[in-house]
């Protein structure tokens, strides 16, 4: 059985990903996605713009910088 077929609601999280990176493993499935980033200091795809997750920076930093007023 893979990790995608024990996630109940990977259809509904895949709906809403927006994460571009198709191929990932962890596509739909928030809690892998939430604790790979995590242990990498990161946020993931879903806490950024369109054009911000293009740019592939998850940083913490990145996402403050970009939401800090000038």
């Amino acid at each position: 059985m893979t990790k995608n077929s024990k996630c109940p609601r990977i259809r509904i999280n895949t709906k809403f990903c927006t994460c571009t990176s198709q191929d990932c493993s962890k596509h739909g499935l928030c809690c892998e996605c939430l604790h790979y980033h995590r242990q990498r200091r990161e946020l993931p795809a879903c806490y950024f713009t369109e054009e911000e997750e293009r740019s592939y920076n998850r940083s913490i930093d990145f996402f403050v910088l970009r939401r800090t007023p000038k």
